[in-house]
């Protein structure tokens, strides 16, 4: 049977897409899987015009860019003695949804999807700060309370992710289409957002030392410009590859503020992350 018009651009088009995205995987040469993606830290930006003021915090107003934490907003007490803590309690993940800039009802998510990701973000923690800091159950002088809330939490629209790379010509208009409505590069509006907002407590007197927030943006064409050609080459397959399931850059966003808390405490304590 012959194919019509209409039907050809399109299996040309995916047959372009997975053409291009087989040359990637290509670029990072005969690895492991896990080699391939990368760390996936790259594949979400912090959105600064998307940070939440949920009320979990003390003083938004005090919140500045962090040196060093990829446009985290944070505070710390200049008293801070961090060498003073060599354990860590990770509180139990709480969800306070506020509705995004562009919403007016606050996003309705499924239970069991709330569950798996506060359990994979709080198993994120962990794996980041055990090498340092033992990860205690209960609070107590020496022990740094480590409070967090999720703010913000948007699963990115597969069905429309699906029907961009299908255009034809799409991937042009797509990876240009997030600088183009205020979101980072690299971001389409169908990406999926998350956000959060964490607190640090001295484990004996309870007295708030420390405070952050961010949000990040997922990048379905994220560019390593700084990298290596392997390093680019993960940056973009992992970014690619996540923007076709709902909540992988979230996962992404709980990978990379796990690492960049062990790296800070380590910075703070003195010790290696």
């Amino acid at each position: 049977m012959k194919k019509s018009a209409a039907v050809v651009p399109v299996f040309r088009q995916r047959s372009i897409a997975l053409a291009g995205l087989a040359a990637v995987l290509l670029l990072a040469g005969c690895a492991s899987d896990t080699a391939i993606m990368g760390s996936g830290a790259m594949v979400t930006a912090s959105d600064k015009t998307r940070m939440t003021q949920s009320g979990f915090l003390s003083d938004y107003a005090r919140l500045k860019p962090a040196p060093g934490a990829e446009g985290v907003e944070c505070w710390r007490d200049t008293k801070l003695d961090a060498s003073k803590y060599d354990k860590v309690l990770i509180s139990r993940i709480v969800v306070s949804l506020v509705p995004p800039k562009d919403q007016s009802e606050p996003p309705t998510i499924d239970p069991s999807d709330l569950k798996t990701l506060t359990d994979y973000f709080h198993n994120s923690l962990v794996t980041a700060l055990k090498p340092q800091m033992q990860v205690v159950d209960k609070a107590g002088p020496g022990v740094l309370v480590m409070r967090i809330a999720l703010t913000d939490l948007v699963p990115t629209k597969v069905s429309d992710s699906v029907a961009g790379t299908l255009i034809p010509y799409g991937f042009v208009v797509e990876a240009g289409s997030g600088a183009a409505t205020g979101r980072p590069a690299g971001s389409t509006p169908y990406m999926g957002e998350t956000g959060m907002e964490m607190q640090f407590r001295d484990g004996g007197s309870g007295a708030v030392v420390g405070e952050c927030r961010d949000t990040e943006i997922g990048r379905k064409y994220a560019a390593d410009v700084d990298g290596s050609t392997v390093g680019a080459a993960q940056t973009w397959a992992s970014g690619y590859l996540n923007s076709f399931q709902a909540w992988s850059y979230a996962k992404n966003a709980f990978d990379k503020w796990s690492l960049l808390v062990a790296k800070r405490l380590g910075e703070l304590r003195g010790v290696s992350p």
